[in-house]
């Protein structure tokens, strides 16, 4: 298996010098990725889902069973289609995905079964800005090495490791072009992570990127939105953008800087070399000091990953009325950045994400207001424009556990055939 599930929103498949093959690995696929989103279903109407034979179905079923992807569970429910036959479902002993975040105050990892329940996880309280990237990368390493010996007691197989980090990645690559937060420039994270996990194809992407196709795969909407603006934040605020079913992750990958569009180009100086940007006044920090607090007083109030947001909804909650008026001011400069993304781009949803969900109800009034305000299309303006995540921080790390599931979904056979996996450009994110 390739390891990675970051398909180009302009890559077009390369023909293969062996079509049939090709073609199998593709219907191997279909195949599986029909169990996945309606199982347990029968052979006769996994057929009838895909439009392949049923002969054909059971050639495939029986190689998804070898490889250990499907299970047989006995008789299939009434109702199905043809004959009764043995219902098939995702193995919960099968693959498994590890995801990993890094952030500035805190280390996760979980490992995700092929249906992306979270079977193990870990978290701990890592005060990472302006640490050195070696010690981060030693203590990250050691976390997924513990959860991985869970995930094998539970009897999945760990099968790839992606990593959501909160700075701009290289296209393709493990470099991480610069995390402000973290103090980090030009940091390659991927030789420390390899030579402590040797055996893991390794992928490391953006956070916002990860918690947008988090979204776009486990974000429980009904019916999941195919274009949509994704905002988290942690420190800083990040963006992802989602069209037709795909990242768009533009020429260098960088697409997505939302926290870097100026509302105000007048304001205050921002490290980015601009002024007056997003971050200035929806960022962590910036809401705090507006709330009247400094992040180390935030920090000792309410210790902990997550423990500076989370003194934010208390006191807003209790009604203590300069953190609202902050959150207030935060709502309304998101509310202009986002303006411009969706007279931009049109998407269906704008979906509110990552470390700023707990402070949805404060922030979405002065956001919304802004929005239907500013938006070119007047039939926007009486519709509820922003949806809050079911999946809240845990997007990105969610993301990244997924993205190796969505690999192997995408392109089964890659795991017994790495090399084919790299000629096979599949589906991954579009077809999710």
């Amino acid at each position: 298996m390739s390891g990675t599930a970051r398909e180009e929103t302009d890559q077009v498949a390369a023909p293969l010098p062996n079509t049939q093959q090709a073609m199998r690995r593709r219907n191997l696929s279909l195949v599986l990725h029909a169990v996945a989103a309606h199982g347990p279903l029968s052979r006769a109407a996994v057929a009838a889902r895909v439009g392949l034979t049923r002969a054909a179905v059971s050639t495939l079923v029986d190689e998804l069973t070898r490889d250990g992807l499907l299970v047989e569970l006995g008789p299939s429910r009434p109702g199905t289609v043809g004959r009764p036959g043995s219902a098939l479902q995702l193995n919960e002993r099968g693959p498994a995905g590890l995801g990993a975040e890094i952030g500035v105050d805190h280390l996760a990892v979980c490992a995700v079964d092929l249906g992306g329940r979270v079977r193990a996880r870990s978290e701990v309280a890592s005060p990472n800005r302006d640490r050195g990237p070696a010690p981060v990368i030693g203590q990250l390493a050691a976390l997924v090495r513990q959860v991985a010996a869970e995930a094998e007691l539970d009897g999945l197989r760990p099968v790839g490791l992606a990593v959501a980090v909160p700075g701009l990645v290289a296209r393709e690559s493990s470099l991480i072009v610069r995390a402000p937060n973290l103090g980090w420039e030009g940091v390659d994270i991927g030789p420390g992570l390899r030579a402590a996990l040797p055996d893991l194809p390794l992928t490391v992407d953006n956070e916002a990127n990860l918690g947008a196709l988090a979204e776009l795969w486990r974000g429980g909407h009904d019916p999941a939105p195919r274009d949509f603006v994704h905002v988290s934040a942690e420190i800083g605020i990040g963006a992802a953008v989602v069209l037709d079913g795909r990242l768009l992750r533009g020429t260098h990958g960088f697409a997505g800087e939302l926290g870097h569009v100026p509302v105000r180009p007048d304001g205050p100086a921002c490290p980015c070399g601009g002024r007056g940007c997003l971050e200035q006044y929806a960022g962590e920090e910036a809401v705090l000091r507006a709330s009247g607090l400094s992040p180390l007083q935030a920090a000792a109030q309410h210790p902990g990953p997550g423990g500076r947001i989370a003194l934010l909804a208390v006191r807003a909650a209790s009604g203590d009325r300069q953190a609202r008026s902050a959150l207030r001011g935060a709502g309304a400069a998101l509310g202009i950045a986002l303006a411009g993304a969706v007279n931009l781009l049109d998407p269906e949803k704008v979906v509110l994400g990552g470390a700023l969900t707990p402070l949805a109800p404060w922030l979405l009034p002065s956001l919304e207001r802004e929005l239907a305000r500013r938006v070119a299309d007047p039939a926007r303006s009486g519709q509820r424009a922003v949806t809050i995540s079911l999946l809240g921080p845990d997007g990105p790390l969610l993301g990244a556990a997924n993205s190796v599931v969505q690999a192997v979904l995408d392109d089964p056979a890659g795991l017994r055939d790495p090399a084919g996996a790299d000629e096979h450009a599949g589906l991954r994110e579009s077809d999710a």
